[in-house]
């Protein structure tokens, strides 16, 4: 049996080998004279799955190693009868990582606490629910906006607990009310939940003057000409950029304005990334019929930064997480990274886009790495453990 698999996808080969003969190509390259003999395909969002790749092919299993499926034309593949999964929370954890990052280098870099203000959610399921967690650890007031997964937890509720306050609330309420809006949203292009273009002129319009903006969610769902007008308004004081309308092209004029900036590598912690492959490659095993012959267990690496020592008494909280953070997770390398890359011509630009996604440096996750915060109080300890580092007595957290 044949089998295609993406790049940038960990131990895709030792997995899907166990399964028939497998090839990788770069994902975004995939054509239609690629997967022709192929059965099984393992991909990621870089590659388009429609019928213009797949008509008059043998493949019979379409999996992405993703939390997104806008890159893939569902209908199609289902009125064809190919099956199809994809990877909901892969990367969830790393994505709220870099948010936790991504805050704690702007509360250092302008001189504001974190503590006290106010984030609103938007989208609060696998990545989302994660980002909520850590950001009330930092000590922020958190909003939630996320109107099907309130649709879905009314109707499940029992009738003796209907008329309960929601944990969400409405978009009009977390526009005004929040010091930080960040997205988690899906693409969706059409029905009562449409996302694309969801930040647009009128949604900026609506939000509180300086508010600090994130999208690590689909680059379409914002509306790029609309976030640069509350920009220059100073709607908008401060923008990390992670997801880009028209990638791998994007706009350089949002890069220059933004604060931080990244090639959609927020979910590309190396745990993210493996266990997407994991997740399509159980999927395949179970569609085949098949007991999975590789597990990824005892394959981890060793950690990049297994321990991280900080002196904590007579500086604050968020300073010394900041400390903590940035060894484990260094942003701005990436933002410096980004932005270097970004001296060309349109066609190299994308392919450097690309390029970066590709050759990304390990990055591991914060369990991963034991802190000791040398004069840390309590609380800060607390939090520490909260965000998910390895503290004292903490240590099986790791593994």
């Amino acid at each position: 049996m044949k089998i295609v698999c993406a790049t940038n996808m960990p131990y895709v080969l030792e997995a899907f080998g166990t399964l028939g003969e497998a090839r990788v190509i770069e994902g975004r390259a995939i054509a239609a004279a690629d997967v022709r003999d192929a059965e099984l395909l393992a991909l990621r969002s870089t590659t388009m799955v429609n019928r213009q790749l797949l008509e008059g092919s043998a493949v019979r299993f379409v999996g992405t190693a993703t939390i997104g499926t806008d890159h893939m034309d569902i209908p199609w593949l289902e009125g064809h009868g190919i099956r199809w999964c994809y990877a909901p929370g892969c990367n969830a954890n790393s994505v709220s990582e870099y948010v936790t990052t991504a805050l704690l280098c702007l509360a250092a870099r302008h001189g504001f606490t974190l503590a006290g203000k106010t984030i609103g959610v938007i989208g609060v399921g696998n990545v989302g629910s994660r980002v909520v967690t850590k950001a009330e650890a930092l000590g922020l007031r958190v909003l939630q906006n996320d109107p099907p997964r309130e649709r879905s937890e009314a109707r499940g509720q029992k009738s003796e607990d209907r008329g309960q306050r929601s944990a969400f609330i409405g978009l009009d309420q977390l526009q005004r009310e929040a010091d930080i809006v960040t997205l988690h949203v899906p693409l969706t292009k059409a029905g009562p939940d449409k996302t694309l273009h969801l930040a647009d002129e009128t949604f900026f319009a609506a939000m509180k003057p300086g508010a600090i903006f994130f999208n690590c969610a689909r680059g379409p769902v914002v509306h790029t000409d609309a976030l640069l007008a509350a920009m220059e308004r100073g709607v908008v004081a401060h923008a990390v950029i992670d997801t880009w309308e028209g990638e791998p092209g994007y706009r350089t004029d949002l890069m220059a304005r933004a604060d931080l900036v990244s090639p959609h590598i927020a979910g590309h912690s190396f745990e993210g990334r493996a266990m997407g492959t994991v997740m399509v490659y159980e999927a395949a095993c179970r569609f085949l019929g098949v007991a999975p012959r590789w597990r990824i267990e005892g394959r981890w690496p060793p950690p990049v930064v297994p321990e991280v020592a900080v002196p904590a008494a007579g500086r604050s909280d968020e300073a010394a997480l900041w400390d903590i953070a940035q060894r484990v997770y260094d942003i701005e390398a990436d933002d410096r990274r980004f932005r270097e890359s970004s001296q060309a011509d349109d066609a190299t630009r994308a392919r450097r886009f690309d390029q970066l996604r590709k050759d990304y440096p390990m990055r591991r996750e914060f369990r991963f790495t034991r802190v000791a915060a040398h004069g840390a109080r309590p609380e800060l300890m607390r939090t520490i453990a909260a965000l998910g580092f390895t503290t004292e007595g903490k240590e099986e957290n790791a593994r």
